[in-house]
């Protein structure tokens, strides 16, 4: 049984909701996880886990700047164990855009990840102050989306493709001799 630790950034939430599913998933297959939000967690990756994922949300084009200080400070532990990164965009986005936001985070942490997931956020209008749900609502319009209703919220997370990304990680986490 392995014992996971998954890290996260989060600003709207969806990155928190993107972990406790990954942990859901790890427990579900026999093995032990304890999710941490890197805000209140303290900033060090205990170094008696297993295996590592580390998450972050994008937002206006980069992630947290605290979730890449924090890896910077803890690339050791990645290093040393399995380990992987998710990424969460605030609202789908394209493949593209979203891979040059994870090249962007490997340049300035230092940190290559041998497994990265890159998942749909949300637009969480019933969250946002009256100006961000403008703001927000005008930016998903001019990508060409339909979602601009700002009476309700939408999730752009494909679970299945979360699911699979922890299974992945967990076969390669657990199956003696992989690589790091």
């Amino acid at each position: 049984m392995a014992v996971i630790y998954i890290s996260y950034g989060t600003t709207e939430g969806q990155a928190a909701r993107i972990a406790e599913f990954i942990s859901d998933v790890v427990h579900a297959h026999g093995h032990k996880a304890q999710t941490a939000d890197i805000k209140h967690a303290g900033n060090f990756i205990p170094d008696w886990y297993d295996a590592v994922i580390v998450g972050g949300s994008i937002h206006q084009g980069k992630h947290e700047d605290y979730v890449l200080e924090f890896v910077q400070k803890n690339k050791a532990v990645p290093e040393s164990v399995p380990s992987a990164f998710f990424s969460a965009l605030s609202a789908h986005g394209d493949t593209e855009s979203a891979q040059g936001y994870v090249k962007e985070f490997e340049k300035v942490t230092g940190w290559r990840p041998a497994q990265v997931g890159l998942f749909g956020g949300a637009l969480a209008y019933s969250q946002y102050g009256f100006s961000k749900r403008l703001v927000r609502k005008r930016i998903a319009g001019s990508k060409g989306s339909l979602d601009t209703d700002t009476s309700r919220d939408y999730v752009y997370t494909e679970w299945d493709g979360v699911k699979r990304f922890t299974e992945d990680f967990l076969d390669r986490a657990t199956t003696p001799g992989e690589m790091l």
